[in-house]
């Protein structure tokens, strides 16, 4: 709750209370008639309490002004509401690879979990969009269906990691097709695949190409990713007898050719991520790409404040107008 004047202008008008001050002080002393004489001795001197306090009367008739000019200064408390509906949301999938190379390190502390950050703080910033989740591999299936639970879409995030479960290999045709497959039915506005991957399509039984034209029928955006650096990257080249991977340096070979043809057939856009700050502008500009359109109603209610100060002002002037007819009748 806020609290405002309407009309602050009229604030100026105290600076008239110094002046009848002074005014006052000058018309006493030009009604008060003074008698010299040389001595006082065999008078009788005393003050009357009375005479003391006939400047009250004055003081009343200033605080009475005073409360009248903050009165009129329109003082209200204001109470003021949100509603916000979402107009027209999105529904987005994020397609990801989990194969053996998002272990790869030229990402800290390596693909795959630079991009569970960055895609956390993706979903954390579509508050009014349904989020769905695809893993895929050398198969493909969904891990989340589309859900605005936030908790849900993080939480499955979170979850994700590699495992030797999911066949080996890269299928991106699968990957993006699984994700088609899971906002084909969906009414929003806004239809929209991002699609990560790190290699190049090896395995799988559906064409890349196929599933971008079911992407273009049925009117879903691919915005497609290439992850890795240029040249050498530290990824698992084998198993340890103890089940751990060996690593050492391979070539990064991605298939941008193919992630920027999909793009360009859905309508979308190819980004190429070679390090974590670049992987986080990313996702920040397909942030941007993809606005939410938000109506926002704000409702205000007010509870003004000036008839308190009339109610006291007029009460101020009662309580004058009766002491200076009554109590300081003599005096005036």
């Amino acid at each position: 709750m806020n609290f405002e004047y309407v009309h602050p202008q009229f604030f100026w008008l105290l600076l008239l209370l110094p002046v009848l001050v002074v005014w006052y002080i000058w018309k006493r002393k030009q009604q008060t008639a003074s008698l010299k004489i040389s001595s006082i001795k065999g008078f009788k001197t005393g003050k009357n309490w009375l005479a003391k306090l006939r400047h009250l009367l004055f003081a009343l008739r200033l605080l009475a002004l005073a409360a009248i000019i903050v009165a009129l200064a329109r003082p209200r408390h204001v109470d003021e509401s949100t509603k916000i509906k979402t107009t027209s949301g999105i529904d987005i999938v994020m397609a990801i690879d989990v194969s053996a190379s998002m272990l790869a390190r030229d990402l800290k502390p390596n693909r795959l979990e630079a991009l569970k950050k960055v895609a956390a703080r993706f979903i954390n910033a579509r508050p009014n969009d349904r989020i769905g989740l695809v893993e895929y591999a050398g198969e493909s299936f969904t891990k989340t269906p589309l859900t605005s639970d936030k908790n849900i879409a993080l939480s499955s995030l979170k979850s994700i990691k590699y495992n030797n479960i999911i066949e080996g290999g890269t299928a991106i045709g699968m990957g993006l097709a699984t994700a088609v497959n899971r906002l084909k039915e969906s009414r929003a506005k806004s239809k929209v695949i991002i699609l990560l991957t790190d290699g190049v399509n090896n395995t799988g039984f559906i064409d890349p190409k196929i599933a971008s034209e079911l992407a273009v029928e049925f009117g879903i955006k691919v915005y497609t990713i290439g992850l890795g650096t240029n040249g050498m990257a530290v990824s698992p080249i084998g198993l340890l007898r103890n089940g751990e991977f060996q690593y050492g340096n391979v070539p990064v070979e991605i298939d941008e050719e193919l992630l920027k043809e999909i793009a360009e057939t859905t309508d979308g856009k190819y980004f190429r991520a070679t390090s974590n700050t670049r992987l986080s502008e990313i996702y920040e500009e397909i942030n941007k790409l993809e606005k939410t359109e938000i109506e926002e109603f704000k409702f205000k209610s007010y509870n003004e404040q000036f008839r308190p100060l009339v109610l006291l002002a007029l009460g101020l002037l009662a309580l004058e107008w009766l002491l200076r007819y009554t109590v300081f009748r003599s005096f005036i």
